[in-house]
């Protein structure tokens, strides 16, 4: 094979590479509905990684735990890892959770989360902004403030926006 045509074809493999990993988050920012749901800040800097908001999600926690380390919705204690469902359920405007299942549901907004590390994990738990910015939101994420959601039809969900609430 020549050089272009194995060039062209790294190309377009990294490519696809990138749309596979970027894909569950352009499919909730693009096809998906929007949900508000409370926040708190965890830790708003981090000297590898750069500014951003890391969120917690009080509403959303499968325990009453809260890490001050490192984000996430509690741990399901059930012996297993892999795939957790978390059921949305409208009060008071917005958006709790429900139900935590290893099956997806057949009905109703959820999230589709994992669990394979030591939390579950949805891929909503960082805001990231310019350093300047990441310090005033989490100022005001301190006061209450709400992350608006957008969320597809498979459970992939994408943080939209960050205000007080």
């Amino acid at each position: 094979m020549n050089r272009i045509a194995v060039t062209g074809i790294v190309a377009v493999s990294q490519l696809v590479l990138v749309g596979v990993g970027v894909a569950p988050q352009l499919s909730a920012r693009i096809a998906g509905d929007a949900y508000v749901v409370r926040v708190a800040p965890v830790d708003p800097i981090d000297p590898f990684r750069g500014a951003y908001v890391a969120l917690d999600y009080p509403d959303l926690r499968h325990d009453t735990s809260q890490s001050f380390v490192e984000p996430g919705l509690g741990a399901l204690d059930d012996g297993e890892s892999g795939e957790v469902y978390v059921s949305l359920t409208e009060e008071d405007g917005v958006w709790v959770a429900d139900a935590w299942s290893r099956t997806r549901p057949d009905e109703g907004p959820y999230l589709a989360c994992d669990d394979r590390s030591w939390q579950i994990r949805c891929g909503i738990e960082s805001w990231f902004l310019p350093q300047d910015e990441a310090r005033a939101v989490d100022e005001q994420l301190r006061d209450g403030a709400v992350a608006e959601l957008r969320v597809d039809g498979r459970g992939n969900a994408a943080v939209v926006d960050v205000r007080a609430s």
